[in-house]
C-alpha cells in the first residue's frame, strides 16, 4: 500500500478509535460499568494502529521525496 493510500486509512482508524475512547468515557460517566469487549478493544487498539500507520506513511513519503 502506498503512502497516499495509507494516510487516509490511518486518519480513519485513528478517528474511529478516538470516537470509541469518547464513547467509553461517556458511557462510564452515564453509569454503565460492563461495556462491550469490542468497544474496549476499539478504544485501546485503533488509535495506536492509526497513529502507527500515519507515522509509517509520513516516513515513506519523506523518503520517496529524497530519492
Amino acid at each position: 500500500m502506498t503512502a497516499p493510500k495509507l494516510m487516509p486509512l490511518a486518519i480513519g482508524l485513528f478517528a474511529v478509535g478516538v470516537l470509541a475512547v469518547v464513547a467509553v468515557f461517556v458511557l462510564f460517566i452515564a453509569g454503565h460499568r460492563d461495556l462491550p469487549v469490542w468497544l474496549n478493544v476499539a478504544a485501546t487498539y485503533l488509535p495506536a494502529i492509526g497513529l502507527g500507520l500515519g507515522i509509517i506513511a509520513v516516513v515513506r513519503k519523506s523518503r520517496r521525496k529524497r530519492s
